[in-house]
């Protein structure tokens, strides 16, 4: 039988700009304590500007994901947007 996620929650997409490499470390700490919560992710180094951009898909309760994406855009040299569904 499939297992549903709780109607509560959202889905979700964070996008993460990296212009300073030394917070990635701290970018992965965040992610792993959200990791049950987390779809799936994409990252994609842009060596030409010398930034990162990482796609981060999730299905929480929305005060989760805007802990996330709060917890992450506190990070100096760290930028985040965070779309969310209608559903």
């Amino acid at each position: 039988m499939e297992q549903r996620p709780p109607e509560n929650t959202r889905v979700a997409v964070i996008s993460i700009i990296v212009e300073e490499p030394e917070r990635v470390p701290s970018i992965n700490e965040i992610l792993h304590s959200a990791a049950g919560h987390i779809i799936g992710r994409m990252g994609i180094p842009y060596r030409e500007k010398n930034i990162s951009i990482i796609s981060v898909a999730v299905d929480a309760e929305q005060d989760i994901i805007n802990n996330i994406s709060g917890r992450l855009g506190r990070l100096a040299g760290v930028t985040v947007k965070t779309a969310y569904s209608k559903k």
